[in-house]
């Protein structure tokens, strides 16, 4: 019923004398996704404890910038930073604008999920530690944080693994990432739908490891725990 031409959907041979200049890129997808995630994790964290504090000063301003930044595509966002703030006079390279852009917009959702970690410790838990002496910083190192990780992990994964996949847009600000390198070959060769198949599965293969190394994270606090 369907003549499907096979050798215009996927050229293996193609792929393969590809694939050392295309993996080329996965350096920088890895770069901007754990940069991302490692200040995401540090500004969510503050973020967190802005959005559940009692006073307005601090709730206010962190309930409007996680509203602002779940509310904007990412991908506008780096334009703005890229395309956008020059004519201010504030330039970035594309590499920089994409590592703040990705970090201010993970620190977002990250926040939302701390916050719902952070919550779900029995206050118990606060007045126990309380009744020790424990300060505040203290009780939240040593009691709170340990057990909110270990709720957080599985949607904190899912963050990451959105980061390694939403990095590919830094394509469009020419960050020279996984995908712009197989565009480039794609454009080269005229064979686009190859290029976007092999750059799908280096992706797979790397979210398959972000999910393994999930399960080992989840294993080891929940033993803990």
């Amino acid at each position: 019923m369907f003549d499907i031409q096979w050798e215009y959907l996927f050229d293996a041979g193609l792929a393969i004398k590809s694939f050392p200049y295309v993996v080329q890129g996965l350096g920088l997808t890895l770069l901007i996704s754990l940069v991302g995630m490692i200040i995401g994790l540090v500004m969510g964290l503050f973020l967190a404890l802005g959005r559940m504090s009692k006073w307005k000063a601090l709730r206010y301003p962190a309930r409007l910038y996680i509203s602002f930044m779940r509310g904007t595509p990412i991908l506008v966002f780096l334009y703005i930073l890229y395309f956008g703030l020059p004519v201010v006079g504030i330039e970035f390279s594309a590499l920089t604008s994409a590592l703040i852009g990705f970090s201010l917009n993970s620190a977002a959702y990250i926040a939302e999920i701390q916050r719902s970690a952070l919550s779900s410790v029995e206050k118990g838990q606060w007045e126990a530690s309380t009744a020790l002496g424990m300060s505040y910083w203290t009780t939240m190192r040593q009691v709170v944080l340990p057990q909110a990780t270990r709720i957080a992990i599985p949607p904190l994964s899912n963050v990451m693994l959105d980061l390694i996949k939403a990095s590919s847009l830094a394509a469009v600000i020419t960050v020279p990432e996984l995908l712009h390198h197989a565009k480039i070959v794609g454009g080269r060769e005229f064979d686009f739908m190859t290029m976007y198949i092999l750059v799908a599965l280096i992706y797979w293969a790397v979210c398959v490891c972000v999910s393994f190394i999930q399960d080992l994270l989840e294993k080891r606090y929940h033993y803990v725990h």
